[in-house]
């Protein structure tokens, strides 16, 4: 069911469309919802800037490395990053990290937040349901500057909205009918919006392959991996987004496709506990184009200047 409905919301062929009409009543309410919502919520300002990089698509889209592209380019500040922390079996508030100290596992922090927090040696990580609760948690702590990691969505905080988008989107009707959280049209509300392809490209760099290699990955849409699949994979397991991978079934694939490594995201590695085996790495950066940053820093620069005459 995962699968059809990925194929549905991102590569969607003919016959797809017969279920996205039928489930089409459905997509208005949930969007029309999502539309009041956003009407009548009121914003609240807090006292340190708030950087939201989100999305409208469900899955990923590069939210993780531009953030930790944003946390090292202004790594001269206090830089805290708030997110929802998915798939962590935790509750509540929960500091990830502090300046590069990592004070939890994985199945507090979620996988995105660990891999943030083991990427940034001086930003803190904090993961909480309620955003508001981890932007108080990380102003008490004296945090500069804030990062919330896919907050499009939380409208009921002030903050400069990135929004990033797939270079090609076929499916553009809100969930269950598509994949959009809102209405396509809520893409005008943000600050700034970068494409794929024109703003800015993945680039993935491989660590360690082998001659004969398994995929083993749990994210979103894994499909969107197969450009950057290299030589000498054999076979692949796909399990839905933030699932675990136990070292045994991992260590019994290696057995039984008589292969000598398995090649992982960085995602999908900071969640194994077994550092014996023998892992390739796919690791994701972003380039952006030169006038992001610069962009940032002037809405940045602005608002401590309006700040300053209050």
């Amino acid at each position: 069911m995962t699968r059809f409905f990925e194929t549905l919301f991102y590569r969607p062929r003919w016959y797809h469309w017969a279920v996205s009409l039928l489930l089409l009543s459905v997509s208005l309410l949930y969007g029309t919802g999502m539309w009041l919502r956003r009407k009548v919520t009121s914003r609240k300002q807090y006292p340190v800037p708030i950087i939201s990089v989100g999305n409208l698509v469900i899955g990923g889209s590069g939210k993780t490395p531009f953030v930790i592209a944003l946390a090292e380019y202004f790594s001269e500040q206090k830089v805290t990053i708030v997110s929802r922390g998915y798939g962590r079996q935790s509750r509540g508030v929960v500091e990830v990290s502090r300046r590069g100290e990592i004070l939890v596992g994985v199945q507090e922090s979620g996988d995105e937040p660990m891999l943030m927090a083991g990427a940034l040696p001086h930003a803190s990580v904090i993961v909480a349901e309620d955003r508001s609760a981890g932007i108080a948690l990380a102003i008490r702590q004296g945090a500069e500057l804030l990062l919330l990691d896919d907050g499009f969505n939380r409208v009921e905080i002030g903050k400069f909205e990135i929004l990033l988008e797939p270079a090609v989107l076929p499916n553009r009707l809100p969930l269950p009918s598509g994949p959009m959280r809102e209405f396509f049209a809520t893409r005008s509300q943000a600050d700034m919006r970068l494409r794929e392809g024109e703003d800015f490209v993945r680039c993935v760099h491989y660590v360690e392959l082998g001659e004969r290699m398994i995929l083993a990955t749990a994210i979103a849409d894994p499909e969107r991996l197969k450009p950057y699949i290299p030589e000498g994979v054999k076979y692949q397991i796909y399990k839905p987004d933030h699932a675990l991978f136990s070292a045994e079934e991992l260590w019994r694939s290696l057995e039984v496709h008589e292969a000598d490594r398995i090649l992982m995201t960085e995602k999908d590695w900071v969640k194994i506990t077994d550092r014996r085996l023998p892992v390739a790495l796919m690791k994701l950066e972003l380039e952006l184009n030169d006038s992001i940053m610069p962009e940032i820093e002037r809405w940045l620069q602005k608002r401590g200047k309006s700040e300053s005459k209050t």
